[in-house]
């Protein structure tokens, strides 16, 4: 009997570890909810007559049944119960992006509702300024070959401006923080110049560049140079200068202190200049493709204003903000992956 008992003491330790943790049963609530949301939202675009004969309704209801099921679907993973290693510290066996989705769906299944009571069901929004959901929808059916085109060619011109305007950033960024010389003649022309709107200069840049994409990539670049080259000179200039003292010792030279001690101690700052100088030229992105160039999204958006296609441009304006956050998103992975070696001293 007390060999039983002793085997049983030893099993109860197990099982709490297997239950799910408070804060996942938490998730799991907030994820049931959000299915019961987006059903109500399916329920109420298919069970309700709208106003006007709106197209790909079905493709509204088809999606959000789709983000129900997704939601149920985190729900009962969050309910699972798993083994967990105590010592390892983890809540589940879900991922950590599906636990925190759940306040998001909910967000979103009550706020599409709302947007197509106000828009399609009720028209308390004027048209053709506020379109339903069904609207852009109907856009990402019918003109994705333009938005494709207009996506393809603002990613080729941001990422032409962005790595040239990077790297010079980073070159000067350097060059200011090593060489009080080269400081001497770079910093004041760094302030002078910097701070100016990189939208100033877009009269002189479609006067003096052959081609408005040339000049476009110019305004791209100087907007991400700017900040990428304040933030990596902070970055160098501010080195602990016992890291230099400590390489000279063991015989380093000029060049590995740059190399291996400068730049890597900086890289913190410098990933912060690029995440400034990446929303920077985006900005200016949009506004030289609104000005001369004939394609890209922000030539999207002033053809879908100039015709009144107003879903035409809250489509792309969805676009925009996607592709901006998935280039952030990459960027964050790229930062991860580049400063895993200092992730015990940086909190991000």
């Amino acid at each position: 009997m007390s060999i039983q008992a002793e085997a049983s003491a030893q099993a109860l330790p197990n099982v709490e570890r297997q239950a799910p943790p408070s804060g996942d049963v938490a998730r799991g609530l907030v994820s049931g909810l959000a299915a019961l949301a987006w059903l109500g939202a399916a329920a109420l675009t298919r069970g309700w007559p709208s106003l006007d004969d709106w197209p790909h309704a079905d493709a509204l209801f088809a999606l959000e049944l789709l983000l129900a099921a997704l939601a149920f679907f985190i729900a009962l993973a969050l309910r699972v119960k798993r083994p967990v290693a105590a010592e390892e510290g983890a809540q589940s066996g879900t991922p950590r992006g599906w636990r925190a989705a759940g306040p998001w769906l909910l967000a979103l299944a009550l706020g599409v509702s709302a947007w197509e009571i106000a828009t399609a069901k009720l028209e308390w929004l004027p048209r053709p300024f506020f379109a339903p959901p069904e609207a852009l929808i109907a856009v990402f059916f019918d003109d994705y070959a333009r938005l494709a085109s207009s996506v393809a060619h603002s990613f080729g011109l941001l990422a032409y401006g962005y790595a040239i305007g990077a790297a010079t950033g980073f070159v000067v960024g350097v060059s200011i923080g090593w060489s009080r010389a080269i400081g001497y003649w770079l910093h004041p022309l760094l302030r002078l110049v910097g701070p100016l709107p990189a939208t100033a200069w877009l009269p002189l840049a479609f006067f003096f560049f052959p081609s408005s994409f040339s000049a476009s990539v110019f305004l791209i670049a100087l907007a991400s140079a700017f900040p990428v080259a304040v933030l990596t000179w902070s970055g160098v200039a501010g080195v602990n200068p016992a890291f230099y003292d400590v390489a000279r010792t063991l015989g380093a030279r000029p060049g590995f202190l740059i190399l291996r001690v400068a730049i890597p101690a900086a890289l913190p700052s410098v990933f912060v200049g690029l995440f400034m100088g990446l929303g920077a030229s985006f900005s200016v992105l949009i506004v030289a493709e609104m000005m001369g160039v004939k394609a890209g999204l922000g030539w999207y958006l002033q053809w879908a204003q100039g015709w009144a296609a107003y879903s035409n441009m809250y489509a792309g304006l969805l676009v925009m903000a996607l592709m901006c956050s998935g280039l952030i998103t990459l960027l964050f992975r790229v930062r991860d992956r580049v400063l895993g070696w200092q992730k015990g001293l940086l909190k991000w």
